[in-house]
């Protein structure tokens, strides 16, 4: 019973456990897997639980693709800051936070994710706010379509990675990310 009264007394810490547990099951098993029973197993809630804090599995996962975005936006923002050229910030950024997160866990969890941001229309949106949010912050640096075409070159490696059984397609390691780097200096485009 003391367990329960914990539990009540730290609701954003059931919050993050649940949104933890959903990201963390969707990594290791796939999106089928993460269901409102088995995230609430994995979280040591009950179902009641889990809709106390979110009011249905849909509410959960934008909840995590929201968790992923802001930790995609605190790793761009830090790259950003050490960027000394304004031209291309934001993409180099971008790239250099994808091949990063390729050896991280969240790499899984943005593919896992990637399934229901397919197939979900309002996780689509978000992502679509999120990509549309930058690209007004940083039209100035990034908006010409050399750019563009550099960060659609990611999302076509990440879309082809999530297409492999083991993560990580074709020729896609440091030579690439350089090139792709080189690609933003106003002086080099692909």
């Amino acid at each position: 019973m003391e367990n329960l009264t914990e539990r009540k007394k730290q609701p954003d810490v059931v919050r993050r456990n649940l949104i933890d547990c959903t990201a963390r099951l969707a990594a290791e098993q796939g999106f089928s897997a993460v269901s409102v029973q088995a995230v609430a197993s994995a979280a040591g809630v009950t179902k009641g639980g889990l809709f106390h804090h979110f009011s249905s599995k849909h509410t959960l996962l934008e909840a995590v693709l929201g968790d992923l975005l802001a930790k995609l936006d605190a790793d761009i923002d830090v790259l950003i800051s050490r960027d000394r050229d304004d031209h291309g910030c934001f993409t180099r950024a971008y790239v250099n936070a994808f091949f990063t997160d390729r050896k991280r866990e969240t790499y899984a969890q943005w593919s896992a994710m990637s399934v229901a941001l397919i197939s979900e229309p309002s996780l689509r949106q978000m992502w679509q706010s999120w990509i549309d949010g930058r690209m007004e912050r940083h039209k100035k640096t990034d908006g010409d379509s050399g750019l563009e075409l550099v960060r659609l070159a990611v999302d076509g490696i990440w879309l082809a990675d999530l297409m492999r059984d083991d993560g990580q397609a074709g020729n896609t390691g440091e030579a690439l990310r350089k090139r792709l780097i080189r690609a933003t200096r106003r002086e080099d485009k692909i």
